[in-house]
């Protein structure tokens, strides 16, 4: 049996931030039990390996959720990260904070949490490379890459198209407004991926008061007389336990967190008592109200050179390695999605609803075992992808069994309201609006998919239904509330009913941002550490 002062569970994207920020004062013992291992692998650190990490089981959890009627019957792939950094190791890289009203309507319910106190926090976490402004931070741990050089030619291309169809160029989507088209910001830096792990918690690890436990997988919150004391874990076969002086913090993310909160007894009772677990606190919100971001991409052929040109043959791999190798420059220095954009399917909106994503790139003809970012189609290709920013559809997670190492049951029940249908069905017709804009349409052969004889309604709808799917943004399973009868945890993060515990991660959103995830993942870490010190005084 070992004691330290806080235990964060996962070396994510908030257990990263939250590493960093309990263990700086040189105060506290803190330690970070991560179930994967170290990110120091080569396709982690180049930024479009990515696609080798998809399906990757030594640092990918792998999820698949159960069969869904809103995506044609498909088990959708859920990766999440299995290392130190999680998710951020292994994402795209793509740094959007989210709408303002996003945070306004957390804060409506949640002290702390509006955008004026989020935009404070997120201005002190960041070193973004344009520089400070009213909206943007510098000289913070996390540096931001404003992606302004290096950019396919096909981006000037598409950002003149969506002028064109009446969304006009923004040049910071975390700037004074979101809607608008434009260069994505990135977590990258010198060419090499800005993980969370890298921005936070390898400098933190050289603090003698910080511990970092890998390959242990957590298997319990141990509770005693209604206070979180320490947990169980797995390392190497051997059972071992750790207890906490102050408290215990799961940053599992969307799915492991609510799963650890059922193993630990605390979730929906009728669940825990049908697989033998002792109720300790009945809640039904633990794994409930899960929230994703649905995703689809319309491709075409193009009569100009894209990325699959460069990165198909050997030749164009041997160029963009030696491109990457001798100046960290090249396609393989960034993410695939290089712009995109944000709007509204409908005017009488107060903000945009769905997100654009471009890519000079196209990736129809499967590769067993990776997402084939850098082995693209034999042809010149482009994808324009969107998703939508606030589906009102909800799934939830679920213990299959009381084994911790069974995999959770993730019911996604995507498009399973009419609302996301009928905007997910305006959206895709957008998606051609753009294509047929001079500055795209003089570029393009022909629509490869879904193809110009998909037309009705009818069948559109079937094909975002057959080819939709998440884009890796799950959130809100132990959401944040003011009381137990919606919620899991309060504005402080403290698990309703149990002391000692709190949840800091994407799960304890109180709804879904409009945009990637992970910059708000890093502003729970962040913000849920001031909250953590301030209450320990």
């Amino acid at each position: 049996m070992d004691e330290t002062d806080y235990i964060i569970v996962g070396a994510g994207s908030a257990g990263s931030v939250l590493a960093d920020r309990l263990s700086a004062n040189g105060r506290y013992k803190v330690t970070v039990l991560e179930a994967g291992g170290s990110d120091r692998r080569f396709y982690i650190q180049l930024p479009l390996g990515y696609g080798k990490l998809f399906y990757d089981p030594t640092v990918n959890w792998l999820y698949k959720s159960e069969p869904d009627p809103g995506l044609a019957g498909a088990r959708d792939h859920w990766p999440r990260g299995k290392v130190l950094g999680g998710s951020s190791s292994i994402n795209a890289m793509v740094y959007i904070r989210g709408h303002r009203a996003d945070y306004d309507d957390w804060g409506r319910n949640n002290p702390g949490w509006g955008w004026d106190d989020c935009l404070s926090a997120y201005k002190a976490m960041e070193d973004n490379e344009a520089g400070a402004d009213d909206w943007r931070g510098q000289g913070g741990p996390l540096f931001v890459s404003a992606n302004t050089s290096g950019l396919h030619p096909l981006v000037q291309d598409f950002v003149a198209a969506c002028a064109q169809g009446g969304l006009p160029a923004t040049p910071d989507f975390n700037g004074a407004s979101q809607e608008g088209a434009g260069v994505y910001q990135m977590t990258i830096k010198g060419g090499r991926r800005n993980s969370a792990a890298r921005a936070f918690l390898r400098p933190a690890m050289k603090r003698p008061n910080l511990r970092v436990i890998t390959g242990a997988m957590v298997t319990r919150v141990v509770i005693e007389n209604g206070r979180a004391v320490g947990v169980e874990y797995r390392q190497c076969g051997v059972e071992r336990t750790l207890r906490a002086r102050g408290e215990v913090i799961l940053s599992g993310g969307a799915i492991n967190s609510p799963q650890l909160l059922q193993l630990s007894g605390i979730g929906p009772g009728g669940l825990l008592q049908s697989l033998g677990l002792p109720v300790l606190r009945d809640n039904a919100n633990v794994g409930d109200h899960l929230s994703d971001h649905q995703g689809i991409n319309y491709t075409w052929s193009m009569t100009v050179p894209t990325y699959n040109d460069e990165l198909r043959p050997w030749w164009g791999k041997l160029r963009a390695g030696m491109q990457y190798l001798l100046l960290r420059g090249g396609p393989l220095a960034k993410s695939i999605n290089h712009a995109g954009g944000f709007f509204r399917t409908s005017p009488d909106l107060d903000r945009p609803n769905m997100q654009l994503y471009m890519q000079a790139f196209s990736t129809l003809i499967p590769r067993e075992g990776e997402r084939p970012v850098l082995t693209p189609d034999p042809w010149s290709g482009m994808s324009i992808g969107l998703s939508n920013c606030r589906p009102t559809s909800r799934g939830h997670i679920r213990l299959r069994s009381a084994d911790p190492l069974q995999h959770p049951v993730i019911t996604a029940n995507a498009f399973s309201t009419d609302h996301d249908v009928e905007e997910m069905l305006a959206a895709v017709k957008y998606l051609r609006h753009l294509a047929a804009q001079p500055a795209l349409a003089r570029l393009i052969k022909e629509e490869l998919r879904p193809g110009p004889d998909v037309v009705t309604d009818e069948a559109l709808i079937a094909d975002f239904r057959a080819r939709s799917g998440t884009v890796y943004h799950p959130s809100c399973t132990c959401r944040m509330g003011p009381d137990v009868e919606g919620s899991v945890v309060d504005a402080r993060l403290r698990v309703h009913g149990v002391d000692g515990l709190r949840v800091i991660d994407t799960s304890a959103f109180p709804t879904i941002i409009a945009g990637n995830t992970n910059a708000p993942a890093m502003l729970m870490g962040w913000k849920g550490a001031e909250m953590v010190l301030a209450d320990g005084r």
